[in-house]
């Protein structure tokens, strides 16, 4: 279903907040959500148990008890466990693919508002826990890079950057990935998280390449409307892909092609990300650090990744 935005509603949807209003608002929530919820948690739903040896060092309440050495326990004495390379450091690197057809919006957020906070809440999470995170922006009028960099302040300013990219136009085509780009972009075994609406549509070239360098994860947002068709009186609708007025009347063939779509979508996205541990959905109408929690809470309760 391309999207649209109604046109038989007022809107009365305020200003969104500054970038950096937004993300001090969100900053306290996501304090408490790691000193409080999720603890280690979202350290170890990123990094695992490693993929490369380090070193042994002594055991600490609180480590993953699959890592204790017994071999070095039994010889020592005491608990010790192996440590690997990720632990030294997690690198974060949000792709954003800023298509126009995140303008859709039911309600009172829009997609592309939901997604931008749920990059600032990922971002915010990195600076919690001392990570380095970068981004790249992927817009119709050009991409834009920000190495991944440490520290409250650099985060902050990065974030900020990205959730004051210009939004698209509604008649812009959809933007070109710069794939050949992002192999490089960020140190092998880094977190590359795809961000965007994802059409149904094949896999993109270089993506395998992608995953065998990266840990790849993709976070979509999804209109209420794109579940499921309102029930009732027919609408008009504008269709920014299609760019052009339609009315939608609720019909019998209409819900039988957006079921088809609907399908074609789900089946694209479960291409990219075959593993459900590494795909997050979020409605415009769900808080999404919420979702966030959760999902770095099903990650733990099966010990992925692996």
């Amino acid at each position: 279903m391309p999207a649209a935005h109604p046109q038989s509603k007022t809107d009365h949807r305020a200003p969104p907040p500054s970038p950096l209003a937004l993300l001090r608002q969100l900053e306290w929530r996501v304090r408490h959500a790691v000193e409080n919820i999720l603890s280690g948690e979202y350290r170890s739903a990123f990094r695992g148990r490693g993929m490369e040896f380090d070193q042994v060092v002594r055991y600490t309440f609180g480590d993953d008890v699959r890592d204790i050495d017994w071999n070095v326990t039994a010889r020592l004495g005491e608990p010790y466990r192996k440590k690997f390379v990720e632990e030294r450091e997690v690198t974060l690197l949000l792709v954003l693919e800023d298509s126009p057809s995140l303008h859709f919006g039911s309600g009172a957020q829009s997609k592309r508002e939901a997604l931008l906070e749920l990059a600032g809440l990922v971002m915010l999470l990195g600076a919690v826990n001392r990570d380095r995170v970068g981004f790249v922006h992927a817009g119709p009028a050009g991409n834009l890079f920000r190495e991944p960099v440490r520290g409250r302040g650099q985060i902050m300013h990065a974030a900020a950057t990205l959730l004051a990219r210009p939004a698209p136009a509604a008649t812009d085509p959809a933007p070109e990935m710069p794939w050949r780009f992002l192999a490089r972009a960020a140190p092998k075994h880094s977190v590359l998280i795809w961000l965007g609406d994802f059409p149904p549509r094949g896999q993109p070239e270089g993506w395998a390449v992608l995953q065998r360098r990266y840990q790849t994860m993709g976070f979509r947002v999804d209109d209420p409307w794109e579940r499921a068709l309102p029930a009732g009186e027919g609408f008009a609708a504008y269709d920014p892909t299609a760019g052009r007025l339609v009315t939608l009347e609720g019909s019998a063939a209409e819900r039988a092609a957006h079921a088809e779509w609907r399908r074609a979508r789900d089946e694209s996205w479960q291409a990219l990300f075959p593993d459900p541990l590494s795909r997050l959905i979020v409605g415009t109408d769900e808080n999404r650090l919420d979702a966030l929690v959760r999902f770095f809470h099903a990650r733990m309760k099966t010990g992925a990744p692996r």
